[in-house]
């Protein structure tokens, strides 16, 4: 009978195991669902607007693509002018707490180790005694009333609130709810996208979505050390990686994605580590067998580079926290690197002809309702396949960037579900144009202006779509803590005097807002910074400069709108001066301000 009686307390008896486990019941005015990059911004913007929030993420970092994905080498607005929100304030916090600076490789201006980004976005959530974090927790269920969402069950707690935000990364709570969503492809007959298939018969069957990568963090052990070798996993073939960085040699595919301390981010897309095998059983009960593969491939793919650089390379192991066995932690992300999601159908859907420039132009028509910006490239990825996109790039400070465009407020709100917002790549918008709002600065944006739409929400007791527009866009650009830019305007960064005049002159008249994405305001003060440096200039082409010096031919590039318009006006051969930082990956001089 003891023996029974112990085997029963272990076990528990059939009617407690039946039982399912007591869920803790909380009410909030605005909750967040999904830690990442859109839902974290979106969770401290609603708490600082004041609303009492949850935030209910399945990692114990915060932040997604920017930190517990590895991605720790953002895309996109970088000019100094883009640089707004809770994303400017994501910069600074970096710059002034990154030992050796953000001036490390070559794919982005700002690389940094992905902890840092994760203990800045913990300490901003530490100071804000209204927002409530729980990790750990996976959605279960969306609580419905008719088409009224009123909140979540998860694993261990449900949370009732006025609002509830989707910022999973995969739109997980658009299938919950059964709210409308899009997944894969759209011809050229649903929105007239320039770039899209003409028709179902030519959308690539392998590829519905952009394919993601499992990013695997490697670290330079110096000439005398050898690395602890990089077993291969199953499915491991050479051939797959064969020509990786061929055109770029070894050293330049390192430096990619540089960081500091002899590390190296490894999201590498020619015949890297992009996985697109099977990419339907991302929204399939056999998630966790993708999940496996993705990872088994970035490894495979580590052990690669190894055998061709030999064991001076190895995992940075202490880059991530340890995570569910078989799962990521250690050298490789929590999660991996999702470039697409489930797509809501909203009240709106942004296009590809919303991203882009008119004829002549530099930026894309503003959009009425913006409530956020980007400027990146249309960029996909599908292992072994290109797709031909319409371009939206220009030459600007020395260097090619993206064209401008804004994202309107109705792409986050269903067409017809209440009490519901999305606010990371879910918004509503075709698989042809997530290509360039998928970035990371786009998502904080987007879940800046989601997290105080739901607070304003709260404050009027409305529902999302009955939420004005012009009060949403004058709290963001009056934002006390991190105003955000809504207008992209190259001449009139965030520090200039009359930046929120500018802004709120194109949200009044968007039908005036001029095609080279210029203000008719006084010049801007160049930001500074950095070391002096003094050379003679060469003009070499277009938007293309160096800087020749004793010993050093350096690319001249420039964020700061002062500083490219005096770049256009230097002579071939003229001695100039100034200060700069000075990036070996690139091989380039960030010029901070002109003497």
């Amino acid at each position: 009978m003891a023996q029974e009686k112990r085997r029963a307390d272990a076990v528990g008896t059939p009617d407690e195991k039946a039982k399912p486990p007591m869920r803790e019941k909380i009410q909030a005015e605005v909750l967040v669902v999904g830690g990442g990059t859109g839902g974290t911004a979106a969770a401290l913007q609603a708490a600082r607007r004041g609303a009492k929030t949850v935030l209910v993420s399945e990692f114990a970092w915060l932040g997604g693509m920017l930190t517990s994905a590895g991605v720790s080498a953002p895309d996109g607005n970088e000019l100094i002018a883009f640089q707004s929100g809770i994303w400017a304030a994501f910069l600074t916090a970096l710059s002034r707490q990154q030992p050796g600076g953000l001036d490390h490789g070559w794919v982005s201006f700002f690389t940094y180790e992905p902890a840092l980004g994760a203990q800045i976005f913990r300490e901003w959530v530490a100071q804000l005694p209204n927002l409530h974090w729980i990790w750990g927790q996976t959605p279960r269920a969306l609580i419905r009333q008719g088409e009224q969402v009123m909140g979540v069950e998860f694993d261990r707690v449900t949370v009732h609130a006025w609002v509830t935000l989707d910022g999973t990364e995969l739109g997980d709570l658009l299938a919950l709810g059964n709210v409308p969503y899009r997944w894969g492809w759209e011809d050229q007959g649903e929105f007239q996208e320039p770039s899209a298939p003409l028709g179902p018969a030519q959308t690539p069957p392998l590829y519905p979505v952009q394919a993601p990568t499992w990013v695997v963090v490697l670290r330079d052990w110096g000439a005398r050390e050898m690395a602890a070798a990089i077993p291969p996993a199953p499915g491991f073939d050479e051939a797959l990686f064969q020509g990786a960085w061929a055109g770029h040699g070894a050293e330049a595919f390192l430096n990619y994605g540089r960081l500091p301390g002899g590390q190296f981010m490894i999201n590498w897309p020619i015949c890297g580590n992009d996985y697109g095998t099977g990419l339907d059983r991302l929204v399939s009960a056999d998630r966790h067998t993708f999940l496996q593969e993705c990872l088994w491939h970035s490894q495979n793919f580590a052990h690669w580079i190894q055998s061709q650089l030999g064991r001076r390379y190895g995992l940075a192991e202490n880059s991530f926290p340890s995570s569910r066995p078989g799962l990521g932690g250690g050298a490789y992300g929590l999660h991996p690197y999702y470039r697409e999601s489930r797509r809501l159908q909203g009240l709106s859907t942004l296009t590809e002809q919303d991203l882009l420039p008119g004829p002549g132009h530099q930026a894309a028509p503003l959009a009425a309702a913006t409530i956020g910006l980007g400027n990146y490239v249309n960029d996909h990825h599908y292992p072994g396949l290109t797709w031909p996109l319409a371009s939206k790039t220009l030459r600007w400070g020395g260097r090619a960037t993206g064209t401008p465009f804004t994202v309107p407020y109705y792409c986050l709100v269903p067409a017809a579900v209440d009490g519901l917002l999305v606010c990371e790549k879910n918004i509503s918008v075709t698989h042809i144009a997530n290509g360039a709002t998928r970035l990371q600065p786009v998502v904080l944006g987007i879940g800046q202006a989601a997290g105080m739409a739901a607070a304003l929400c709260v404050e009027n007791r409305c529902q999302p779509r009955q939420l004005s527009v012009r009060q949403l866009q004058l709290a963001l650009v009056q934002e006390p803590t991190a105003p955000a830019a809504l207008v992209p305007l190259f001449n009139c960064p965030p520090q200039h005097p009359d930046w929120s005049t500018w802004q709120m002159y194109y949200l009044d008249h968007p039908e005036v807002y001029p095609g080279d994405g210029n203000a008719p305001c006084a010049p801007s003060l160049p930001q500074g910074g950095g070391l002096s440096f003094k050379g003679q200039f060469c003009r070499r082409g277009e938007q293309d400069y160096a800087l020749v010096s004793p010993g050093q031919t350096l690319k001249l590039v420039t964020l700061d709108p002062a500083v490219h318009q005096a770049l256009l006006t230097y002579g071939d051969g003229e001695t100039m001066a100034g200060w700069g930082r000075i990036n070996r990956s690139g091989n380039w001089l960030l010029v901070t301000a002109l003497a």
